[in-house]
């Protein structure tokens, strides 16, 4: 049990995903996952999942190889093909114990392969490692200019002074400053920072863009924030 609770502590607020269309198997990793301290949403099919990963926003996925519409390998592609989805942690799990279907998984994307059956203990153990990587990558403060964000303590600063944010307008400036100099359609920023399905007005963007400008505007760096005529918006400390 103390063993248990270590791991609870640890992983609390994590969102997994199941993707895997055996219900004992879903209900038998979602029992174990839940206890562990993760939140956990369930999937049966790559569509759903799709669905689910653009709804959830996951922090980790776990993906069986044999799925009825599609295979989870595919699933694995189709999302590291997707820039939002790139860096997203893929356990892929299988009965396929062939050291060549390993390497046909490692290769199309997933992080990490799991054969079945497996235990619990060192499937939560493998989670545990592979969100620590990830975390450690997502931690790292931004800076550009003046404005430096922790994602940590989720503060955005301009030299000492903090800037008081909206979650909007957090996420929208966190995204930015994490692709600086690039340009963003309002198409692109609506799923990048809103989700896919999440169905609103691309203005809504415009509307959010000025919020966040006025709150730079004390601190002298809203131009940080630019309008590129025709195309969307970039982040430029320029």
């Amino acid at each position: 049990m103390e063993n248990q609770r270590v791991i609870s502590d640890s992983v609390a607020a994590r969102r997994i995903l199941i993707v895997e269309d055996e219900a004992a198997i879903r209900q038998m990793l979602a029992f174990n996952l839940t206890r562990a301290g993760f939140e956990v949403d369930e999937a049966e099919d790559c569509s759903t999942a799709r669905r689910r990963i653009v709804d959830m926003r996951p922090d980790l996925v776990l993906v069986d190889w044999m799925l009825p519409d599609s295979s989870g390998l595919e699933l694995t592609r189709s999302l590291r093909r997707q820039e939002a989805n790139r860096e997203l942690p893929i356990i892929m799990l299988t009965a396929k114990a062939e050291e060549r279907e390993k390497i046909v998984g490692l290769e199309g994307g997933a992080d990490d392969y799991v054969t079945k059956p497996f235990s619990p203990k060192e499937l939560i153990a493998r989670i545990n490692a592979l969100l620590r990587r990830a975390t450690s990558e997502d931690d790292v403060p931004l800076q550009g200019g003046e404005l430096r964000l922790d994602p940590v303590s989720h503060r955005v600063l301009a030299g000492e002074d903090e800037i008081k944010l909206g979650p909007t307008e957090y996420r929208l400036i966190k995204f930015l400053m994490e692709n600086p100099e690039r340009v963003y359609s309002r198409g692109q920023l609506l799923d990048y920072v809103w989700g896919q399905n999440v169905y609103v007005e691309e203005r809504t963007v415009d509307v959010h863009v000025r919020r966040l400008r006025k709150a730079l505007e004390p601190h002298g760096i809203e131009h940080y924030v630019q309008t590129v005529r025709g195309a969307g918006y970039r982040f430029s400390a320029r």
